[in-house]
């Protein structure tokens, strides 16, 4: 690999950290690990091409161009924590990623298919997901912190709330989150 084609990759993975919370090689490797899959069957659940889920693992597509695979990728990470947690089986986690590969996408404020705690209250992860992902479905993070920027002036709340759930990692998202509540 030449030192452009380094820099693109680098670049790549960049966007990816800003656009998903992490590069997606290291997002996808978890959720195989976790899942106990290979890169065929998480294509195939995605709803991407074995090509193509390379390429975005190895930095060579920043962007996963489809908001329902990026729903996708959400409720599997969901699943994967609900596996790690003991909350579910490895043979129910089979039968949801069946039913997740089925999904068609749609609204990403969806309540069927959010991840609940014991009192039925989507966590606030999950719903700091969501809010990312309608935000990075429609600009990406540059261009929401460009958003954020100019509205700082004006609407310095608005602006933090893009900054941080919109262009920020998911854990700061979710830190931020909680330091709001008390």
């Amino acid at each position: 690999m030449d030192a452009a084609q380094q820099e693109a990759t680098a670049r790549a993975r960049e966007l990816q950290r800003n656009w998903y919370g992490e590069p997606l090689g290291a997002l996808f490797r978890k959720l195989i690990d976790d899942l106990g899959l290979n890169q065929a069957r998480l294509a195939g659940v995605l709803g991407l091409s074995a090509p193509m889920l390379s390429q975005l693992m190895s930095g060579q597509r920043a962007k996963i161009g489809n908001p329902a695979v990026v729903q996708r990728v959400q409720l599997l990470q969901d699943l994967a924590g609900q596996v790690s947690d003991g909350s579910i089986s490895a043979a129910e986690a089979t039968e949801r990623m069946d039913e997740i590969k089925k999904s068609q996408g749609g609204s990403v404020l969806s309540n069927a298919t959010q991840t609940t705690n014991s009192s039925g209250a989507p966590t606030v992860k999950r719903v700091v997901r969501e809010i990312q992902s309608l935000l990075r479905s429609v600009a990406a993070a540059g261009d929401i912190i460009d958003a954020a920027d100019t509205l700082a002036p004006t609407h310095p709340e608005l602006a933090e709330f893009l900054r941080v759930y919109g262009a920020g990692r998911t854990s700061d998202a979710v830190t931020h989150y909680q330091s709001h509540q008390n």
